[in-house]
């Protein structure tokens, strides 16, 4: 299924100051885009706003999935995987009960599970509850819920943060994987994502 999303003249605002004004891009299935840039340059409130949770002050976001066509923020919400810094992982549930919970909530195969926690290396810590994991493998297992959200548009936020070598490697491959499927990876970073990818520099410069 091919998915496309453009920006078309997006202006952002937040706190009342202008962040980005006449942003405009197209991605198509495949694309990795790296979000570059100084804190404060709006790397974070654009993927807020691909996601829906900030409004442009100006200009559209459109996602196009396969001859679904989103451009309000809620319905575009539903085709995006979200990967933050806060992991959403509840300390009192196990790693494996997580990932099912997960599944049962995208409507994802149950089967897809142990090959999502195998894929990060998170199996032989499937009984082991959130509290107890470290800041590298709850990064893990928010990654292995974007492999259960099976959604067309992932957009990362800082996502090799508290990652160790292996760590990134993994996610390294998980992105790829995704692009070579068909989807689109944006990524907020200050450091390479480690696959072949678009770069998009954000400047404090654009903000007026």
């Amino acid at each position: 299924m091919t998915t496309t999303l453009t920006l078309d003249n997006l202006g952002l605002m937040r706190g009342g100051r202008l962040l980005l004004s006449g942003l405009s891009l197209t991605l198509e299935s495949g694309a990795v885009l790296s979000l570059e840039g100084p804190n404060g340059a709006g790397k974070t409130s654009l993927l807020r706003a691909i996601a829906g949770f900030l409004p442009p002050a100006a200009g559209s976001i459109t996602l196009e999935n396969g001859s679904a066509i989103f451009r309000d923020g809620e319905e575009r919400g539903s085709r995006i995987g979200w990967l933050g810094h806060h992991d959403g992982i509840k300390p009192q549930l196990t790693v494996v009960e997580q990932a099912s919970f997960w599944a049962h909530l995208y409507g994802t195969d149950d089967a897809r599970v142990a090959a999502a926690l195998a894929r990060f290396g998170l199996a032989a810590l499937a009984d082991a509850p959130g509290q107890l994991l470290s800041a590298g493998q709850r990064r893990r297992l928010a990654f292995a819920r974007l492999l259960l959200s099976v959604r067309p548009l992932w957009l990362l936020d800082e996502p090799l943060s508290a990652l160790d070598e292996a760590g990134r490697g993994q996610a390294a491959g998980a992105i790829a994987a995704h692009a070579a499927a068909g989807g689109i990876v944006i990524a907020a970073t200050h450091e390479p994502l480690g696959v072949t990818c678009q770069n998009l520099i954000l400047r404090k410069a654009m903000a007026a």
